[in-house]
């Protein structure tokens, strides 16, 4: 037997904090009873109403069994461990005490603070879902389950993060996938400690092979249906509690290039759009690059009448062309940066000022040409047709910038070359980062940059290695 203070004392010594809230009361028979909760992430009505109300008006001293059959939450559980019960309150459930009792009682009614499911900001889709994830993790499993009801869905919970104890939530179909890579997830999960997870992109990092690499390792999804796709597909999925923004694995270079919407519209438009944004995404990395080596090294890349329009425009401007490439491109990545950070109402005025202001200014006082300041506006166009490849392309412009102000076009070429050995020696969980062209996978080009019908897709990726090799089967 134990005394009501004694369990009390027990977890109020380690949750000292003002938001942890004791509530004592007694039921008809004179029993008492302490309900401990974070405030704020419990639901203190229902508390009231499932756990407080039939107690308190119980007229016998009841037992444990008595106590839980007349607790009306649908969640409740029995614990005497006090630092599971210290736990738990954290994690926004309320415990109960009961006088002369060692068991204590686990409630889960809880209601964190969240966000409703809205459209993502960038994953928009003119046709097809509008639901995003948000930020609980209860209601991105929900998402996910409401499209695939299949009983080989899995969701396998585990925590990371020493002081957040962040749980992190393992989706992939049982009987799909290569179960391998679900085991190997959770590891490497658990076994990277840090103090916090605050977002799903640590967990990046985590299960990154070379964590150091421009190129990411594993896919980032905002919005449910996509994630439902690519589970069905083989992948693994990695929903972080307290991040809008899901994690898929094994993760290739060509689903950036691709769109929800491209499985909602016909194939040939699909296929346009898709070869469009690979273009534009090279066109965005060597357009600056290309001008500056034209300009300083081959002056015959330049057709003759866009070569005298150039020249009449750089003509007494004190800058090289790569010092004037550079600054431009610095002045960018100012207003860009100065606009998602500024508030909301003083973004139209930097964008006015940035655009009118300081570029017209800038070519009327001879310091930057036009033909710079519309190459780096147009690079920049082309390399957010592609947003979640936007970390990665925008560094290496800076780069291919700098080779083809030292070299030239001879450097271009070896940057180009390099670029692409890299890409195709990279691979993550036995799958290649630029497949299925390196290597070939003939089967998988139906749905590369070339969008096919969605009946000729009857065999799942190749690449990815599906235990189940049929996803489509015109039963007659």
């Amino acid at each position: 037997m134990q005394k009501l203070q004694t369990g009390i004392d027990k977890i109020k010594g380690v949750l000292v904090s003002a938001d942890v809230i004791t509530y004592e009361f007694s039921s008809a028979a004179g029993k008492k009873f302490a309900l401990i909760y974070v405030d704020g992430l419990a639901d203190k009505e229902l508390l009231g109403e499932l756990v407080v109300k039939p107690l308190a008006a119980a007229q016998t001293d009841e037992g444990l069994e008595g106590i839980r059959a007349m607790l009306a939450s649908p969640e409740v559980k029995e614990g005497d461990d006090y630092s599971v019960a210290v736990n738990e309150i954290s994690y926004g459930s309320a415990v109960l005490l009961a006088d002369g009792e060692k068991t204590y009682f686990v409630i889960g009614l809880t209601k964190p603070p969240g966000r409703a499911v809205m459209e993502p900001p960038t994953q928009v889709a003119v046709k097809g879902p509008r639901e995003g994830f948000v930020e609980d993790l209860k209601v991105n499993c929900a998402l996910v389950r409401k499209r695939l009801k299949s009983p080989a869905l899995r969701l396998d919970t585990v925590r990371t993060g020493k002081r957040s104890d962040t749980a992190v939530t393992v989706c992939y179909l049982s009987g799909v996938c290569d179960p391998v890579i679900p085991e190997k997830l959770k590891k490497q999960i658990v076994c990277n400690q840090i103090d916090i997870v605050p977002d799903s992109s640590y967990v990046g990092r985590f299960i990154s092979s070379r964590p150091r690499s421009l190129f990411k390792r594993c896919a980032a999804c905002e919005k449910p249906d996509i994630f439902c796709a690519k589970l069905c597909e083989g992948r693994v999925g990695l929903i972080v509690d307290g991040s809008p923004i899901a994690l898929t694995v094994p993760y290739m270079l060509v689903e950036d290039f691709q769109s929800a919407e491209d499985y909602y519209i016909s194939a040939y438009r699909a296929t346009i759009l898709r070869i469009l944004r690979a273009v534009a995404v090279i066109v965005g990395i060597f357009l600056p690059a290309t001008y500056v080596a034209a300009q300083l090294f081959k002056l015959q890349l330049i057709p003759l009448k866009l070569l005298l329009n150039i020249s009449s425009s750089v003509s007494g401007l004190p800058l090289s062309p790569s010092v004037e490439m550079f600054l431009t491109l610095f002045v960018l990545e100012v207003l860009n940066e100065a606009s998602i950070r500024m508030p909301k109402y003083v973004g139209l005025a930097i964008s006015i000022v940035g655009a009118l202001v300081l570029g017209e200014t800038a070519v009327s006082a001879g310091i930057i040409s036009t033909p710079a300041i519309i190459i780096v506006a147009f690079s920049a166009i082309c390399l957010y047709v592609v947003p979640d490849l936007v970390e990665t392309t925008a560094t290496l412009r800076w780069a291919l910038l700098v080779v083809a102000g030292s070299i030239g076009t001879f450097g271009i070429v070896l940057f180009a070359c390099f670029l692409i050995c890299y890409l195709v020696t990279e691979q993550a969980y036995g799958v290649p980062l630029m497949a299925p062209f390196s290597p070939l996978v003939p089967r998988d080009l139906s749905d590369g940059f070339i969008k096919a019908d969605m009946r000729t897709l009857s065999k799942r990726p190749k690449t990815l290695k599906s235990r189940d090799k049929v996803r489509y089967k015109n039963k007659k």
